[in-house]
């Protein structure tokens, strides 16, 4: 019974090593299955405010959330020190504060919108207000295991993020734009229960950003690779296992 305390103790260390963070993990568009919802935002007219997603309107199944956006969650504000929140960047997309539980999208919060972009791939896209350097976030009805979309164009790498929080408004985690131009934010939670995502800034962006190409889903609709064990884990479970080897030869000799 020791012997198998150890090894567990060994594999739970490992494994907490390498996870890259407590609650979310980030992952790439590859993940999301066909099963996983999608929206385009082709699906409503230019111009149209805080859209409202049922499954019908995107395809979703009946099990599918009801999606909704706006410019940040109730309890939130932008930043009154943008340079210390969020050096480098515009003021109109620093955005602080803990949301407050249940989640909930703040009316009073600037829109977003669906506009055009001629810097990304497809269009139309939606953007926070003002145009292409405002907040967007992103409220879903029932708990998703993962949430992601194309984001840019950026011109500063490390400046912007899309952040998780859960139904009481608790940050989960977050992922940061690592370079420039369009790139693909994406994140899992372990426990499963994102309410919602922010897209903000929490450095500089020279020229701001838009999101398009939304995927959502539960497990089974998202496909996350295990984490590799890092080398010190392993060494780890070595040792570990050859101090119980030791401890069965002492007892047999």
């Amino acid at each position: 019974m020791k012997t198998k305390s150890i090894l567990g103790a060994a594999f739970a260390l490992a494994f907490v090593a390498g996870t890259a963070s407590a609650e979310v993990v980030r992952v790439d568009e590859a993940a999301f299955q066909p099963s996983a919802g999608l929206i385009t935002f082709s699906e409503f007219g230019i111009g149209t405010q805080n859209p409202t997603y049922t499954p019908a309107d995107y395809g979703g199944d009946a099990d599918a959330p009801t999606v909704n956006f706006d410019g940040w969650f109730t309890g939130q504000g932008l930043s009154a020190n943008p340079g210390v929140d969020c050096p480098g960047g515009a003021a109109s997309g620093c955005v602080v504060g803990t949301p407050t539980g249940p989640l909930s999208l703040d009316a009073a919060a600037p829109n977003a919108f669906i506009t055009n972009d001629g810097a990304t791939p497809t269009t139309p896209v939606l953007s926070g207000s003002p145009r292409f350097n405002g907040p967007i976030a992103i409220l879903f009805d029932k708990d998703q295991f993962g949430v992601g979309f194309t984001a840019g164009f950026f011109n500063d790498a490390g400046g912007t993020a899309i952040q998780a929080f859960a139904r009481d408004g608790s940050l989960l985690g977050q992922v940061v734009n690592e370079g420039t131009g369009i790139e693909f934010l994406g994140l899992v939670s372990e426990t499963a229960d994102i309410a919602g995502v922010l897209l903000n800034l929490v450095g500089p962006e020279r020229a701001g950003y838009v999101i398009d190409n939304l995927r959502f889903g539960k497990r089974g609709d998202i496909v996350v690779d295990p984490v590799p064990l890092p080398a010190a884990g392993w060494m780890l479970i070595a040792g570990l296992g050859g101090m119980a080897a030791m401890r069965r030869r002492k007892k047999a000799a």
